[in-house]
């Protein structure tokens, strides 16, 4: 079966990508929230980096250069390689498919984008009215076309990996809390904005990738961001959104399951039942030796909490990752949205324990 390993694009929120067999049993996997760049390299994060290619690409040289220099032990950062920087990754942040929907965002200098607060979430007669062909034709899809065709007559190859989070977030985003309540007192309607938002995730990412096929990058998985599932009991996410991550994953080669800094341990007889999964991770208070058990062949990743990484001291890191490599390795250690008070020699520090622990 095909796996999936963490991967965090520079100045992106994090993804998944193919993995190659090469990785190490505590691979970990960086990622620095914007505000670290914008300080260190000057870059800001405002709508032209999210909509402008050549502008992104500049500053991902220079962000890239910036990560070499600091952390020359970090095999994943590449100068000579240069595919990585005209690339999707990071546009638009983690609102592609509200966008899809005619959401607008906020952008800001030193921060991933938001949603416009200004913007009503969706209301019942509009979701009832939603139309999936409407949307599969609106002016931001036609601005993102545009963008892969201008890498590749720049650059050839339209590297990168959109975040499509995963149902009930996308709902989340469009609904507000009330999806939360629609799962109770109006179930129907609630199963049919998580249908037509699945359509349209299914239908948009295989659109995106056939495109970026054609200029020679290869691309064929889907992996969801569930990072609401905490908030819905197991039965709830059985009965409501199971059968959807079940579609998404049976219309790709391989699928990735994401549930941020949890507790999966709930859920995992129900991740059980999704096909294709080559990619799971969670939080350091999940039953790690039950996860590994049930997920034999399933590249397993740790989601290390940003604020332990600053406040925790080395000695109390290193046991974590004792334990991590104890009950959960082969696995990745995914440290994201480093903050920038985050001392460098300790994220240094951490990779070397992380290196010199054997199977």
């Amino acid at each position: 079966m095909l796996k999936l390993r963490s991967y965090i694009p520079i100045g992106a929120p994090a993804r998944r990508e193919v993995a190659d067999g090469t990785e190490s049993n505590m691979r970990v996997s960086l990622g620095f929230v914007p505000g670290w760049y914008h300080k260190r390299c000057g870059v800001d994060f405002s709508e032209q980096w999210h909509k402008d290619p050549y502008y992104r690409y500049q500053c991902l040289k220079k962000m890239k250069h910036e990560l070499c220099k600091i952390f020359p032990m970090v095999d994943y950062w590449d100068e000579h390689n240069q595919d990585d920087l005209a690339t999707l990754s990071g546009c638009y942040g983690v609102y592609v498919v509200p966008l899809a929907f005619g959401f607008p965002l906020i952008y800001q200098k030193d921060q991933w984008p938001e949603l416009d607060p200004q913007k009503s979430k969706l209301t019942e007669d509009e979701i009832k009215k939603l139309d999936i062909d409407k949307i599969m034709n609106n002016s931001f899809i036609e601005e993102l076309f545009q963008q892969m065709n201008i890498i590749e007559k720049e650059w050839g190859k339209v590297h990168g990996y959109l975040n499509w989070q995963g149902v009930l977030n996308n709902a989340f985003h469009l609904r507000g809390e009330k999806i939360f309540t629609d799962l109770y007192d109006n179930p129907d309607l609630a199963r049919h904005l998580f249908e037509i938002i699945t359509e349209v995730m299914i239908r948009l990412a295989k659109m995106v990738h056939t495109r970026q096929r054609e200029t020679g990058f290869y691309i064929n998985h889907f992996s969801v961001s569930n990072c609401t599932i905490n908030m819905i009991s197991p039965k709830t996410y059985r009965d409501f959104l199971l059968p959807l991550d079940q579609k998404i994953a049976q219309n790709f080669e391989v699928f990735g399951f994401h549930t941020c800094n949890w507790n999966v341990t709930p859920y995992i007889e129900e991740i059980k039942k999704i096909p294709k999964l080559g990619y799971l991770d969670m939080g350091i208070m999940s039953d790690l030796v039950k996860v590994k058990r049930e997920f034999p062949d399933t590249r397993r990743a740790l989601i290390y909490s940003p604020e332990r990484l600053l406040r925790a001291s080395l000695e109390e890191i290193k046991r974590d990752m004792l334990k991590i490599h104890q009950e959960l390795s082969p696995c990745d250690v995914v440290m994201a949205d480093i903050e920038t008070n985050t001392p460098d020699n300790k994220i240094i520090n951490i990779i070397d324990i992380c290196k010199k622990l054997k199977l």
